[in-house]
C-alpha cells in the first residue's frame, strides 16, 4: 500500500498518535502558535503522551475534520468537542503538516476556543 501523508496528518489532528508518531522525523519541529515550539521528535512525543494522559475520561467528539493534501504539504482543519464531567469546550484548530518522504518535518498548529453549542462562533468572550 502507498504511503499516504494525509491520513498521518489527519491521525495525529485527531490524537491517534500510535498511527502518525513513527513518521516524525528526528529534528521534527512543532509549533502550536500562540503557546510553544517543541523541537524533535522526543518532545512532540512527550507532549502527545500527556495529551493523551490529559484526556482521560473525556469524550472526544470531531463535528469536523476536512483533509487538504497537496505534494508534501497536508493541511488539517478540526472542529473537537471535549466532553467532561465538568463541561464541554470546543477548539476549532488548523494544523500544516510538512513532509519529507514519510517523515513529518513541520507540524504549523492553530487553535482557538469556540462556543461549544455553535462550533462556527467566534471564540467566546472571557469572564
Amino acid at each position: 500500500m502507498a504511503f499516504d501523508s494525509g491520513a498521518v496528518a489527519r491521525a495525529f489532528s485527531e490524537h491517534r498518535f500510535d498511527d502518525a508518531l513513527g513518521h516524525l522525523a528526528r529534528n521534527v519541529k512543532w509549533t502550536i502558535v500562540g503557546g510553544m515550539v517543541l523541537e524533535g521528535a522526543d518532545a512532540v512525543r512527550t507532549t502527545c503522551q500527556d495529551t493523551l494522559e490529559s484526556l482521560k475520561g473525556t469524550s472526544v467528539e470531531f463535528d469536523r475534520c476536512v483533509t487538504a493534501a497537496g505534494g508534501d504539504v497536508v493541511a488539517v482543519d478540526t472542529v473537537v468537542r471535549y466532553v467532561r464531567p465538568d463541561g464541554v469546550t470546543a477548539v476549532a484548530s488548523c494544523a500544516v503538516y510538512e513532509f519529507d518522504g514519510e517523515e513529518i518535518t513541520t507540524i504549523t498548529s492553530y487553535a482557538v476556543e469556540v462556543d461549544p453549542e455553535d462550533p462556527g462562533a467566534q471564540p467566546p468572550p472571557r469572564m
